[in-house]
Order: structure tokens, then sequence, then C-alpha cells
């Protein structure tokens, strides 16, 4: 019986773990197989293969027993997720709804989450933007929040290494609160967005509109054909999952990378209920899982534990690994853990039309817009709000009025290219202030069907909030009047924290161990064998989309961590 013993724990012992397989821990994955490390990589929810399991993606609209939309019924039992542009019948397979995850919203929270091999990274809006200085000495120039332990020069390597491997499309722009990157050639702006981009250059020193960097491949490299990736095909059913590989995605990209260097275990249906300290030893010895169909509960051991479940569920493994040296949750000595959550404000939006370009239309289609970088409170403070807001823009051409058209028609109406003009979109992303009152807890009765507790969202906007929407509201109705646009309007989306997917922080990084969680390698500073790469380990939000810099990150720390391990220092 002792013998079984022992050659269970072996069965169960690797060399690391990895939590979560959405895009930061396919990284963690493919650079610790790759380094070989012997890696267990633990997914709550189903798997999900490449290429054959994206049941809708060769689909036509009226292949959709429902058109596309999602039934009332389905709608009323989902009220946090069902108001997402993700929550649709093409990809409800990949989407969780609220009851097979319950949560306490103490305040309006939209949590989106993706229970499956390859996570959020298949549903992704694939925008991938550099931070700059400005960005990582935000906190520090306007002593809001802690001083991030990081620098641009810092990461800037990493950017550059994930971008290869994962394909960037942009142009490089020459702009310091935008760095350059490592790109495939960009994608066009439409000739509206052009005249646009020309007019705000004309009238404003201190703005440019780009054509938006995206991960898509514009032009597969080798490295990309390795990966059994092609180019994009430009159908922008990309949240479908797609077969070509033509945007990046855990599933395409990097867990198959991994899985080829044989060192790799994939459990799926496998709920991380907590880390296990050891508390002669001082370190993390594993994870404690639950089958997510039998309930039944499995110890996995490794010497090292990268945790990247993605922001919110990494706070909740942590709040709920309690132990006699970590009482309020692993690593919690500073006391901050599930406090300063961040996210981005999308709640602002102007519209206008221009009357023009009446002969002109586009073809195809684009799996981005254009762009305009932060602008406001770049390099010193101008505003009576902190930080500021980065927007994307979609010009379109308005189609032939078809009210009272019907029949052939209609169909001749729909045919014929518009003589009409066209419209503009600004859509703000602005950064909201990590701080403290915006938190997550664990609710001390309500459990969810793996015995664990729920977790409790308190998050909101602040009067620094709605005082950048104002003044994106004037800022864009000034370019778009000086620009010659007409029938300007400006309206509130009302979209709800979590809504744009970008729910980070609660285990920050920062340089003293009193202040944050996590050090310059996304290190905990009170258990040095476990990392956090995903949305948790942010110290602020910055205005650019994040994805990009959690795989920046999470090379960056796996490279240091594999060199420790190697020393025998984890």
């Amino acid at each position: 019986m002792s013998n079984f013993n022992i050659d269970s724990i072996k069965e169960r012992t690797f060399d690391a773990i990895v939590v979560g397989t959405g895009i930061s821990g396919g990284w963690a994955a493919k650079e610790l197989t790759q380094k070989g490390l012997r890696t267990l990589v633990l997914e709550r929810g189903r798997d999900v293969k490449h290429v054959v399991d994206y049941p809708t993606a060769m689909k036509n609209p009226w292949e959709f027993p429902h058109l596309g939309d999602v039934p009332l019924e389905l709608k009323q039992r989902s009220p946090a997720s069902s108001g997402h542009y993700i929550f649709k019948e093409p990809t409800l397979h990949f989407v969780v709804k609220d009851f097979e995850h319950p949560f306490v919203q103490e305040k309006p929270f939209s949590w989106m989450r993706g229970y499956q091999v390859g996570g959020r990274s298949l549903l992704w809006a694939r925008q991938a933007q550099r931070w700059s200085d400005f960005d990582f000495e935000g906190p520090a120039r306007d002593g809001f929040a802690v001083d991030w332990p990081i620098r641009y020069k810092d990461i800037a390597p990493w950017y550059s290494y994930v971008e290869k491997f994962a394909g960037i499309s942009g142009n490089k722009d020459g702009l310091p609160n935008l760095p350059d990157g490592e790109f495939l050639p960009p994608h066009e702006l439409n000739c509206v967005e052009k005249h646009f981009s020309q007019q705000v250059a004309k009238n404003y020193t201190d703005r440019q509109i780009i054509i938006g960097r995206t991960a898509n491949l514009s032009q597969a490299k080798q490295i990309h054909h390795d990966q059994g990736r092609t180019q994009c095909q430009h159908r922008v059913l990309c949240e479908r999952g797609c077969p070509y590989g033509g945007y990046f995605s855990s599933n395409s990209s990097t867990l198959p990378w991994a899985m080829k260097t044989g060192k790799m275990t994939l459990k799926p249906h496998s709920v991380v209920h907590s880390l296990i300290f050891d508390e002669k030893l001082g370190k993390a010895t594993g994870v404690r899982v639950v089958d997510a169909n039998t309930k039944q509960m499995t110890e996995y051991y490794a010497k090292v534990i990268f945790l990247n479940a993605s922001a919110l569920n990494s706070n909740l493994i942590l709040l709920n690994s309690k132990s006699n040296r970590f009482p309020n949750g692993f690593g919690n000595d500073s006391g901050v853990l599930g406090k300063y959550i961040g996210f981005h404000n999308y709640r602002g939006r102007v519209s206008a039309e221009f009357d023009g370009y009446h002969d002109s239309t586009y073809e195809g289609k684009r799996p981005n817009g254009a762009y305009l970088p932060r602008f406001r409170n770049v390099t010193k403070q101008e505003t009576d709000f902190l930080r500021g807001y980065a927007a994307s823009i979609s010009a379109s051409k308005l189609g032939n009025p078809t009210e009272n058209s019907w029949g052939e028609d209609l169909k001749n109406t729909l045919a014929t290219p518009s003589k009409e003009g066209w419209s503009i979109g600004a859509n703000m992303m602005g950064e909201v202030l990590t701080k403290e009152s915006n938190h997550v807890r664990l609710h001390s009765d309500l459990k969810d069907d793996w015995g664990i507790p729920q977790m409790v969202m308190s998050v909101d906007f602040d009067d620094n909030d709605m005082k950048m929407v104002k003044d994106f509201y004037e800022q864009f109705s000034e370019m778009f009047a000086k620009s010659g646009f007409i029938n300007i309007k400006t309206a509130d989306t009302k979209r709800v924290p979590g809504n744009e997917n970008h729910e980070m922080g609660g285990i920050r990084m920062g340089n003293d161990p009193k202040t944050s969680m996590l050090n310059r390698w996304n290190q905990m500073h009170a258990c040095k064998n476990v990392f956090v790469t995903d949305g948790g380990c942010m110290t602020s939000t910055a205005t650019q989309n994040p994805s990009l810099t959690y795989m920046a990150l999470t090379a960056r720390a796996v490279d240091y961590a594999v060199k420790e391990f190697k020393k025998g220092n984890l």
C-alpha cells in the first residue's frame, strides 16, 4: 500500500503547474515546456482542440435556429453576461452563463468568462498595443496607487518576442506614447478614416489617428506556418474559433507548441480549489483540484506554480487558499489581495456623418479599425481628471434607403452601390483608477457547485471616470466638427464594469511587499515559487488593450522562474 501511495504521488508530481489555458496560461505552458520543465496545465472547462472543436466556424447566418440571437429565456437566466456583445448564438458554447458559475453583484458587474481550453483567447477582440513609459510611470507621477516595479525597457524585448510568435499587424507610427512593435503589414484605413486622420493632424499637434494593431495574420511568416497557421481570411468571425489560425489564440498557437515538446500534460475539467502551502518548507507545494464532473478532490505537486486562471478567478483561488501562515488568503501579508481592482471605461461613444465620398466605398472586411492613442495627461497633468483615454474609430458607408422597398425592388436597392454618405463612430477606452474600494471578496455563506465560495463583486465607476467621459464627448465632438462631419451625437453606452473583458488587479505588482503582492518578476513576495501573470498582476490599467502585456509579462516571468528553478532557488 505504501508503494502504491508513493507511485500515486509521483504520478501527480511535475516540475511546474500552470493554472488556466487562456492567453497568459497558454504562454506559460509554451515557455515552461520549451525550456524543459515537465508541466501540468489545468483547465476548469472542457477540452477544445484547434479546428475540430469550432462547430459554428463555417456556418452561414441562416443555419442558426435563432438566426444568431439567443432565446429570451436564456437571456433572462443570464442577466449579467447576456448584455455582452459576445453573448450570441454562434459563440454561446464558448461563454459561461450566469447560472453555471454564479457570483454576487454588490454593485453591477458583467463577468464574461470562457471555461474551456483556450479560455477567452478564443473570444478576445485581438487588439494589441504596447504600453509606454508614460503608462508605467503614471502611478508614480500622479501619486495614485503604487509605483510599477518595471519600466518599458524591462518589457520591450519581451514584447518583441511574443509579437513575432503571435503575429501582430500594424504600422510603425513613431509615437512615443504608443511604441512600435514587430509588425506584419498593416490593414488600411478607408477613405473617410483617412480624411479624419489628415484633418486631426492638420488641426492638432498632440493626437494622431492610426490604423489599429491586431493579432491577425495579415501575412503569415514561417514561424506561423510552423504553428500550423495561415493568413487571416478577413471573414471577421474570429470569436467562433478560426480553423485557419488566422488570429492568435492559445488553441491555435501556444498550446499545440507546448504539446509538441512532449513535456505538457493537459487536464481539462479541473477546477482549482486552492494552493497548498507547506509550513516547514515555507513555499507552495502544489494545488488542490476538484474534478468538474465527479466533484472529487485531488492534489497535484510541483516546485513552480504559475497562476493564470484570469484576473478574478486567480483572486478567488488565492482568497480561498488559507493556512496558518496565510489566514487572509495566500501570500496576503500586505492585505491588498482582492483590492485595487481595475477595468476600462467604455461608457462614451460619439457618432457623426460625412456628406462626401459618395462615389467611394470599400471591399471586404477588416478585423480592426482606426485608433486614437491616449493624448490626455500624457506628459503632464492638464485636466480635472487623472490619466486618460484612447478610442477605437470606424467609418462605414451609409446604405441605400430600403424603408419603402420590397421584393424585386428591395433586391435591386440592396445590390446597387450606395450613393449615400458615410457614418463614423468613436468608442472610448478610459483608464479607471485602481482604488482600494473597488474590490472582490469571498461570500461568507454561498458556495458554487464545486464547494468553493462565490465571489462578491464590489466595483464601480467614480467621479474621475465621469469627468473623463465628459471630456471624451467634448474632444471628439470638436474633432469631428473641425473635420467637416455633421449630425454629431454623443451617447452613454451604460456599459458596466466587467463588460469590457479587461478586469485587472487584486494581486498587483509593486516594489514594496507592504503594499503589493508581486515583485518585478511577477513572483509572489511572500512565496517565491508562485507567479501570477494574468490580469490579476496589473498595478494600473493604462488605456491599451491589455492582452499583449500579459503575454510579454508571462514570457519574461517564465524566463526568470526557470533560471531560478535550475539554480535550486525554487
